[in-house]
């Protein structure tokens, strides 16, 4: 199996970990396996997921590509292939590993991968808001009095029956506030893509990238504010 991990064509799809190998000193041509002592490399923390795995920065990826891509890298640091190795390169293979599974789970998943380019691009979305536009604003605030009025309530009551039936209306409501915000996600995540693909330098260009990281910046905080309203929900009625 280790002669599977060396091979030369399999380490030139491969992205460059570092610029010079722990081991001996030499050179990094873009591997991350060492020409001189085919030792392991550490894969760099400056690396972000998408040139892990040879991709673009687009918001639209083909899952099979990744889930291939991914189980390529796999074979190659997987620390069961490193156990009769030298310490340094256990540990190289398991960070090498670990970083590569959270990567996989970022990029696989259409809103955290959104959320990881935003943090690449623009800054963490958790930084962006802690309020919701004003009519979510008004609408949670009436939710939260019903939820609360629910709690307090005897659940065997009538009154508490109605509430119920009223939470479960709610939490309807709010579901497809969020399907219809990652309807919005998607048609900006194609608006992304294709104005990297065109490339564009222009003034203009920037500015239309600007907006859109913007908006997808506000969808994805009004989403997460009103996913973590439904689980509170849920809880509550269950």
């Amino acid at each position: 199996m280790s002669g599977h991990i060396h091979n030369t064509d399999d380490r030139r799809e491969l992205q460059m970990a570092r610029s010079m190998c722990w081991h001996c000193q030499s050179e990094m041509a873009g591997e991350y396996f060492c020409d001189r002592c085919v030792k392991v490399q550490p894969v760099s923390k400056d690396l972000d997921y998408f040139t892990c795995f040879g991709l673009p920065r687009r918001l639209a990826l083909d899952p099979q590509t990744l889930e291939t891509k991914f189980y390529e890298l796999s074979r190659a640091f997987h620390p069961d292939f490193y156990q009769n190795k030298s310490d340094a390169e256990q540990t190289i293979s398991l960070g090498n590993s670990a970083m590569l599974n959270t990567a996989y789970r970022t990029l696989r998943d259409p809103i955290q991968r959104a959320e990881y380019l935003l943090d690449l691009e623009a800054g963490s979305v958790k930084d962006i808001r802690t309020t919701p536009p004003a009519d979510l604003f008004e609408e949670i605030l009436e939710l939260q009095d019903t939820l609360d009025e629910f709690r307090a309530s005897d659940r065997a009551s009538e009154s508490a029956s109605t509430l119920r039936t009223k939470l479960h209306a709610d939490r309807a409501t709010l579901e497809q506030r969020q399907r219809d915000m990652e309807a919005q996600l998607q048609q900006l995540f194609g608006r992304w893509d294709a104005l990297q693909n065109r490339g564009e330098t222009t003034e203009q260009a920037r500015a239309e990238r600007g907006r859109i990281l913007k908006d997808m910046r506000d969808i994805l905080s009004n989403r997460t504010y009103v996913k973590n309203i439904v689980n509170d929900l849920v809880a509550t009625i269950a």
